[in-house]
């Protein structure tokens, strides 16, 4: 029985609401051209993977100084817990793939995996490094003094960084540098931005979700409440773990 071209591209528009155009869009587009003897049968979808479970916060939301429960929670909730489960929804869209999929559909897939595995990755760091008394110590502080002639400096070109996403979107994040060994400040415009073999260290969320419900937009007031919550021990559990792994690296 003979298609026609607005048929076969509802046909694709129907799969692309289900999360099943990678796989249709070939036989939808050879249908569309009336020749069924391209349009091969779609293989069946592998059996989804297992949702991964959330990490729970590692503090007690209601006691972090400047910080509300209720922002606390949403945040987690609403925009680590969204992009684990859309992370796993656009990684089960990439297994149905094939090699007849178009290039520019997987393209798609691929740069949202990217953005959602970063978001998670980074939200979990940032979560995880909450929960202190904010006052650092130790080596890292003076590994940190040792690269930018003192704390302060540090201190104040972090802040820097992140306020200027303040209205927009991004993460500051302080790295070390598998590379060249360097402890550096970064700017992340977006989820798929990130400096090439970094170690992320102290990472800051200025997306607005992370204040406004308690900030509007004062950016600078939730700078000032996230520096004062950071949880210095772990960032030093970082660098010491990110000082072995270039060690490794290197083969010493």
């Amino acid at each position: 029985m003979a298609i026609t071209r607005r048929e076969a591209l509802g046909t694709l528009a129907a799969a692309a609401a289900g999360g099943s155009a990678a796989l249709l869009s070939a036989r939808a587009e050879a249908l569309a051209a009336g020749d069924p003897a391209k349009a091969a049968p779609v293989p069946a979808a592998p059996a989804a993977a297992a949702p991964r479970a959330p990490v729970p916060l590692p503090f007690d939301p209601k006691k972090l100084r400047g910080l509300s429960e209720k922002l606390l929670v949403s945040h987690w909730e609403n925009n680590y817990g969204g992009a684990l489960k859309n992370l796993g929804k656009v990684q089960d869209d990439l297994a149905r793939t094939t090699k007849d999929t178009p290039g520019y559909l997987v393209a798609g897939l691929r740069e949202r995996e990217l953005s959602f595995h970063n978001s998670v990755v980074l939200h979990e760091l940032y979560f995880a490094n909450l929960g202190g008394p904010g006052k650092p110590g130790g080596a890292v502080e003076k590994a940190l003094a040792a690269a930018f002639g003192s704390f302060a400096r540090f201190d104040e070109l972090f802040r820097a960084t992140g306020l200027s996403l303040a209205g927009g979107s991004g993460w500051a994040i302080l790295d070390y540098a598998l590379h060249s060994g360097e402890l550096r400040v970064a700017w992340a415009g977006n989820h798929t931005q990130t400096l090439a073999a970094g170690v992320p260290l102290l990472v800051m969320d200025l997306y607005e979700h992370a204040y406004h419900l308690d900030y509007g937009a004062s950016a600078a007031k939730y700078v000032d409440a996230f520096m004062a919550n950071v949880h210095w021990e772990e960032v030093e559990r970082r660098h010491a773990r990110a000082l072995a792994a270039a060690k490794a690296l290197r083969g010493a």
